[in-house]
């Protein structure tokens, strides 16, 4: 056959295929004009070099599983040294891992002191307002009790919601990845100058948003290192004031805003109203392929949440097919 069809029918470029050549792990037969004759045999081989790069292999070092081809056996991968192949590729996957996994440490060290500096001229901990800070509890805040109102969610799926999120993205709940994803959902984030609703310390479970943000913030690196892909505080706030929050608090993830409060309506999550006003009780989504694999409610104190979130993280890793 010619190099077209070849090239057609092992889904590469001919150029591919010429590169391939110039490696000697493919031989043409030569016809009585001069042109390359390619035969069965090779569109398997290329298809084989094909699979094995996409796999990060390199093409030059596909030929183990190759030579073990021409040498009759059914799999590519039956031979000895095949398999030592493998190993040396394994190898070189996890230090790039690794170095990859430092690099992105560096970075989000370099994002969490960046946030902070650009944080505004008043640091965090001496905000506050007539009411005291936000960054701190009152004492003998009402705990909210376990009225069982999630206990329907492990194992539901997430609805094709798309909520708007800090960066200006719209981040759709149904296509979150393979890995997992926390998102603590919480009523609101109260700010200097801004007075809480009416009564707000007495309503249980209310109080707490802003110590619960800096635990998830203090807390990020170690979250990822257990396993979290990503972390989202989610609230009906809108995006502009979650922005404030999350560059006053130098939070190094971003933040979900659901005005119309259509994750609760789609996932029956509990609410309450203050001053008129409904909003989300506060819980967190540990989510993993759409679906969500736990849920903590009620959330109690605020500030030894993400603490909380982490040590399930640890304990439960996730189970490889």
């Amino acid at each position: 056959m010619r190099i077209s069809e070849l090239a057609r029918r092992a889904d590469v470029t001919t150029k591919a295929v010429r590169y391939y050549e110039s490696l000697g792990l493919v031989t043409p037969g030569r016809l009585g004009n001069g042109y390359r004759d390619y035969a069965e045999d090779d569109v398997r081989l290329v298809r084989e070099i094909r699979a094995l790069h996409r796999l990060g292999i390199p093409v030059e070092r596909t030929r183990p599983f190759l030579e073990c081809l021409a040498a009759g056996s059914p799999h590519a991968d039956d031979c000895p040294a095949s398999l030592a192949a493998y190993r040396e590729a394994i190898d070189a996957l996890t230090e790039r891992i690794e170095a990859l996994s430092a690099r992105r440490a560096t970075l989000i060290t370099n994002l969490q002191i960046a946030a902070h500096r650009g944080s505004g001229a008043a640091p965090p901990e001496k905000a506050g307002t007539a009411g005291g800070s936000h960054l701190t509890l009152p004492a003998e805040l009402p705990v909210p009790e376990d009225d069982g109102a999630a206990a329907h969610l492990p194992g539901t799926r997430m609805p094709p919601l798309a909520l708007l999120n800090t960066a200006g993205r719209a981040i759709r709940l149904d296509r979150l990845g393979p890995r997992r994803t926390v998102i603590y959902i919480y009523p609101l984030t109260g700010r200097p100058g801004t007075d809480l609703p009416e009564g707000w310390n007495s309503i249980p479970g209310a109080r707490g948003c802003t110590p619960e943000a800096c635990g998830f913030r203090d807390h990020f690196q170690d979250l990822l290192e257990a396993g979290a892909g990503r972390v989202y505080g989610l609230s009906s706030q809108d995006t502009d004031y979650q922005n404030e929050v999350v560059e006053r608090l130098g939070l190094p993830f971003g933040m979900l805003s659901d005005p119309a409060l259509g994750l609760a309506d789609h996932l029956g999550l509990p609410t309450f109203e203050a001053d008129g006003t409904r909003l989300f009780k506060r819980l967190t989504l540990v989510v993993r392929d759409s679906v969500i694999e736990h849920a903590f409610h009620p959330v109690f104190p605020p500030n030894e949440h993400a603490r909380q979130v982490l040590d399930w993280l640890r304990e439960n890793p996730p189970l490889t097919t």
